[in-house]
């Protein structure tokens, strides 16, 4: 039962644009050498760019609030300005200063989460005394005898000490 598929159609008066064959798997076309055929991986790739193209290319701000390059529809960097003149005239060359005093505010932010969710354990009024007593920064941590306190008194000098780190980083980065 091995029929020609030319065979099995009744194409009448009208003849078939692409005749059918399968001499590979996903088909052939003629006057067109094999080698200049889509493989399965690029179809997919059209079809995904297709359908998720437009959201895809809707801009997203970086997580740490930096420039990064955007990957545009092929999936590809697209670095735009990032090689021009204005780049390098606006970012400078790599300063250690910022790219550490960048790293501690991630650390801030992070400290900054814990430090409220202790705080939701305390009251208002007990959060103010603890952060009156650190204003002077003559007060003794291991006194606190409550955990939440104690909790709260370690994250709050964690977060004012990298405040200050990042002020100083801060400062070098722009005095050089």
């Amino acid at each position: 039962m091995n029929h020609d598929m030319d065979e099995l159609f009744d194409y009448g008066d009208r003849v078939p644009i692409v005749p059918v064959g399968r001499d590979q798997s996903y088909g052939s076309v003629p006057g067109l050498p094999d080698e200049e055929l889509a493989d399965p991986a690029e179809l997919e790739r059209q079809a995904f760019i297709a359908d998720w193209g437009p959201i895809l290319s809707l801009p997203v701000k970086s997580a740490d609030g930096g420039i990064r390059p955007e990957i545009d529809e092929d999936g590809h960097l697209n670095w735009g300005a990032f090689g021009t003149v204005d780049f390098e005239r606006l970012h400078g060359p790599f300063d250690k200063a910022r790219y550490k005093a960048d790293k501690l505010e991630e650390q801030v932010r992070d400290a900054v989460i814990t430090l409220d969710m202790i705080a939701d354990r305390l009251t208002p009024e007990r959060v103010n005394s603890i952060q009156a007593r650190f204003q002077n920064d003559s007060y003794i941590i291991d006194d606190l005898e409550d955990a939440d306190e104690y909790g709260f008194a370690r994250w709050y000098t964690r977060v004012k000490r990298l405040r200050s780190e990042i002020l100083e980083l801060r400062q070098h980065s722009w005095e050089s």
